[in-house]
């Protein structure tokens, strides 16, 4: 049984190392995207945003996964998103650019919740922490592994070059998750009922009080992360490969907060390692104006920025899984929906924000990193799955 699981546990990283490539590629490179366009950077930040609400309908499709079966689920955000891919590949244009950010964002939002949910329902809670950092390994090795190889095949290619790639990846990882993930069916199917599963989580406070969380740090974190390809080429005059650089060293940050988390959420409790997540990023916000003056002292910022990112993601994962164990992928997809809704109004606020500057940038994060705190406090855990 062990060994299925690391088996399954490898498929699913390699699946959302494909899937998350498709979204974290668009970032470092959003200026070149626009150019090969020929569209303003705000045009690209427009579909991130459209994507990001959109994706929020995840949580409609999530019941499924609850009712029919975890691969189920998967297969049907597998196959969003690599019908998103295939249209930027086949008939490249800005219509369909954006319905391959959309579909690639609403397809990671169904697959993603049902994946969480099958650990969810195979792992024990106190090393749940662990399997759950094992699969987000993947959020960082894209920007480590192919990130830098998006921006390789941009550098000679047409800008939809990455996009052919990720559908023929996209359908590889389909075709594993079909194979080696076992029909996982109930013995009796219920009726799926969308409204009332949902309605059953957002009645929940405590379930709510993390949404809200995830959805104001998320919100904060994104008002840097969209413009720092565009400060880094505004500030210091970096050119694709450069970006290319700065995309591996926030993956290897978010690899060093990923296994941080691992190392802390099962250990000292997943509410503890939150908060201190939260507030090593607030802590870093605030040194902007001191290390973000000069290349290295950006590279060092973004570094600590990120890995203070992964920290809270990490630790948050297991935490709301538990929250409501009979509705758990419904949970985790209105939980994923809440990081959506608050990466489109980032998306949204980021450029305007950055007429004034990086550094406004950073305070109106560093507002929202105190919120997501406060929240935090909100969540109140069974008491028989309360840590140390």
């Amino acid at each position: 049984m062990k060994s299925s699981l690391n088996l399954q546990l490898g498929v699913f990283t390699l699946t959302r190392l494909v899937v998350n490539t498709s979204q974290r590629m668009i970032y470092p490179f959003l200026a070149v995207f626009a150019s090969g366009l020929r569209v303003d950077i705000g045009i690209i930040s427009l579909a991130m945003a459209v994507s990001m609400a959109t994706s929020a309908l995840g949580p409609f499709l999530a019941p499924i996964a609850d009712r029919r079966g975890r691969k189920t689920g998967m297969l049907i955000g597998m196959g969003i998103f690599v019908t998103g891919m295939l249209s930027a590949s086949l008939f490249p244009s800005i219509v369909t650019f954006f319905i391959a950010i959309l579909l690639g964002s609403l397809g990671n939002n169904v697959l993603l919740p049902p994946i969480q949910a099958y650990l969810g329902d195979h792992t024990p809670y106190e090393r749940r922490g662990f399997y759950m950092a094992v699969i987000e390994l993947s959020w960082a090795l894209s920007f480590i592994l192919f990130v830098p190889l998006a921006g390789l095949i941009l550098a000679n290619t047409l800008w939809n070059g990455p996009f052919i790639a990720l559908t023929i990846a996209g359908v590889i990882a389909t075709l594993l998750i079909l194979w080696l993930v076992p029909n996982d069916l109930p013995a009796q199917g219920e009726p799926v009922a969308v409204f009332a599963d949902i309605r059953k989580v957002l009645g929940y406070l405590p379930a709510v009080m993390g949404m809200l969380m995830g959805l104001s740090f998320i919100l904060g974190n994104e008002l840097i992360n969209v413009v720092f390809g565009v400060w880094m080429q505004d500030a210091y005059g970096l050119q694709i490969a450069a970006l290319g650089a700065a995309s591996a060293v926030i993956g290897f940050s978010e690899l060093g907060g990923e296994g941080i988390a691992a190392f802390l959420a099962d250990r000292i409790g997943k509410e503890k390692s939150i908060a201190a997540g939260i507030i090593l990023s607030s802590l870093t916000v605030i040194t902007l104006p001191f290390i973000g003056s000069s290349t290295v002292g950006a590279f060092i910022w973004l570094f600590l920025f990120y890995l203070a990112f992964e920290v809270v993601i990490i630790s948050s994962l297991p935490l709301m899984s538990e929250i409501m164990p009979t509705a758990r992928a419904t949970t985790m997809a209105l939980f994923i929906a809440s990081f959506s809704m608050g990466r489109a109004l980032g998306d949204l606020a980021a450029p305007l924000l950055y007429k004034g500057g990086i550094l406004v940038n950073g305070a109106v994060s560093l507002a929202f990193n105190l919120l997501a705190l406060f929240l935090l406090t909100r969540i109140k855990m069974p008491q028989a799955k309360k840590e140390n």
